[in-house]
Parts: structure tokens; C-alpha cells; sequence
């Protein structure tokens, strides 16, 4: 069944701006159990990663391992929780959010309810959208934050120290840390923008959130095959240990511009694309 969607003069008082307002549909978010346990998790990592620490057996003596060097200053463990978690923890928090938008309200027989308020396809879509892109800033931001935290009362606030032997000082490190974390967010704009046009493809939010992880498991893969050459620039993958370059006292912007341009066009291309599906889309439930 198609949903049509009245015009706004068929009904006296009715303002499309004022559905769905930004604050219902975060409240909405949050009050969800997989909201919770998304952000509770990310929280939890630095936790989780300092417990590890705190069982395993020091390397042979003149040696000195990433978990080693993560282990000499709250900086350098947190930069350790960034690389644990940034290939695939941060990938699937963003899917998850982004690709549970439209289709959960698919999968519950609620979207065609929303429609008929009228909650215009255009509206409805953008205010989940930004609520799903805050909620994934928080995230992003959340665990770098607390890995901070932990990291610096149990091991000190000392020196960022990079495998190459060059150090920042930690309120230096604090601020490249959180630019990298940026960075992190911008890069994974692509996997919001599949996540959403994934989202309104399909009624099964698990197919939407598995369909954008797998892209990007795939992706990586790929990003290792030397053979490719040049056409491992252009995968959406490719740049994504690029904040890298921010343990330098110098920093190289190179690699990060090529990055955020790079997601952001795929981002773009995959965000029309849901729009124009979404716009299209026969709604039956």
C-alpha cells in the first residue's frame, strides 16, 4: 500500500516543520535498549582493554610491545583503544544507528503511521539521520574520552610516545587525540551513508546494519592486497588509519585530506541514493 501524503493546505494548522521534532526523536533513540547498550559497551572498552592489561605477562626484557608501550602513559593507552576499536567496534556502532533508522520503524508496522500524520519522507528522514549522526559523534567521541581517563589514573599523565620514538606532551596528545577522533567520524560518514540507503532498502534493520559492516570487512580486505595497486585508493577503507599521522610531532595532513574527501563523497552519493529510494518506496508496513 502506498501512503499519501496530504498537503499541507488539505489540513488547517498543519506545519510539516513541527513533526517529528529533533528532541522527540532523540528521546525516542535513547529510551532504546540497543541505544543504551551501544554507548554502554564503547564506555566499557577502556575497561575491558585495562583489565586484559592487568592479566597478561609482561614481554622478554628489551622488548617492547604495542600493549608495552600502551601501558607507559594514559595517552598512549588510549591511542591503543582507538586502534582496537576503530576498525570494527566504531564501524558497527555507526552501522547500527544508521541502518536501524527507517528500518526498524519498517520491521515494528510503524513507518506507514508516521507517514500518515503526515510526517513528510524528506523530513522524517533527515531528522533520523541527525539524530543517528550525534548519537554516533558521542560514541566516537565517548570512548577516546574515557580510555583517557582510566588510561591517565592508571598509568600517568605522561608523554604520548609513537612506535618511531617521537613524543607530545599530554595536553598536546589530549588535542591530537581528539582532531584523530574527528577524523574517525568524518572517515566513517561512508558507513553511515550505505547504513541509511540500507536502511530504507530493506524492512530488516539486522540486514541493514549486517549489509554496511560487511562492506566494510570486505573493503579492509581488500586495502590488503598489495597486488591492486593504485585502485586501493579508491576504496572507502583505504584512508582509515590515516589519524595515524597525528602521533607525529609534525603532522602530515596529506592522507587525512585524501580521506575526508574520499568519505565524503561516498557518503554524498549514498545519502542521495537513500533519498531518492526512500522518496520512491511503496510503504506497506
Amino acid at each position: 500500500m502506498t501512503v499519501v501524503e496530504p498537503g499541507q493546505a488539505a489540513t488547517p494548522g498543519y506545519r510539516p516543520g513541527r513533526t517529528l521534532r529533533l528532541r522527540v526523536e532523540l528521546a525516542r533513540q535513547l529510551a532504546r535498549r540497543r541505544t543504551q547498550v551501544a554507548l554502554g559497551l564503547v564506555a566499557l572498552l577502556p575497561v575491558i582493554l585495562w583489565g586484559a592489561f592487568q592479566l597478561s605477562e609482561p614481554g622478554p626484557p628489551g622488548s617492547l610491545s604495542l600493549v608495552d608501550l600502551a601501558k607507559t602513559s594514559g595517552p598512549n593507552f588510549t591511542i591503543f583503544a582507538i586502534f582496537a576499536s576503530a576498525g570494527f567496534l566504531l564501524v558497527v556502532v555507526v552501522a547500527l544507528f544508521f541502518g536501524d533508522t527507517v528500518a526498524s520503524e519498517a520491521s515494528w508496522s510503524s513507518l506507514r503511521y508516521l507517514l500518515a500524520m503526515p510526517v513528510p519522507r524528506a523530513r522524517l528522514l533527515r531528522q533520523k539521520a541527525i539524530v543517528a549522526a550525534g548519537l554516533s559523534l558521542v560514541a566516537i567521541l565517548l570512548l577516546p574520552a574515557v580510555a583517557l581517563i582510566v588510561g591517565s589514573l592508571t598509568y600517568g599523565t605522561g608523554d604520548l610516545v609513537s612506535p618511531s620514538g617521537e613524543s607530545l606532551t599530554f595536553g598536546n596528545a589530549a588535542l591530537h587525540i581528539l582532531f584523530g577522533a574527528l577524523y574517525i567520524a568524518v572517515h566513517l560518514s561512508w558507513v553511515a551513508g550505505l547504513a541509511l540507503l540500507l536502511s530504507v532498502t530493506t524492512d530488516a534493520p539486522l540486514g541493514a546494519v549486517g549489509g554496511a559492516v560487511m562492506a566494510s570487512i570486505v573493503s579492509q580486505i581488500l586495502n590488503t592486497i598489495t597486488a591492486l595497486g593504485d585502485l586501493r585508493d579508491v576504496l572507502p577503507t583505504h584512508y582509515g588509519n590515516a589519524w595515524s599521522g597525528l602521533l607525529a610531532d609534525q603532522v602530515d595532513w596529506g592522507d587525512m585530506t585524501r580521506g575526508v574527501f574520499s568519505a565524503l563523497a561516498y557518503c554524498a552519493v549514498f545519502v542521495a541514493l537513500a533519498v531518492w529510494r526512500f522518496a520512491r518506496k511503496d510503504i506497506t508496513s
